[in-house]
């Protein structure tokens, strides 16, 4: 395998445990039709930028998408997968 190749391959991972300051790409939201309408709504969508802000224990799961900072509940950001 190239690594080419290994690095399109990246895993896909819960964005609850993306490491402050990382930027990954949304690939897939597993939750229900509400929660999922209200991420698409403050602009999670497939392939988008997102940059962890804050991921500290305890504190606010904060993210940066499009220049907009928001703060993810911990039960949110584990249904949000992301490579």
């Amino acid at each position: 395998m190239t690594e080419e190749h290994q690095t399109e391959k990246k895993q896909v991972r819960p964005l609850s445990i993306v490491k402050e300051r990382e930027k990954v790409r949304l690939v897939s939201i597993e939750a229900g039709r509400g929660l999922n309408s209200r991420l698409v709504s403050m602009g999670l969508v497939p392939n988008v930028e997102i940059t962890v802000v804050n991921n500290s224990h305890p504190g606010p799961f904060v993210v940066s998408v499009k220049g907009s900072r928001m703060m993810l509940g911990r039960g949110m950001a584990q249904k949000i997968m992301v490579k």
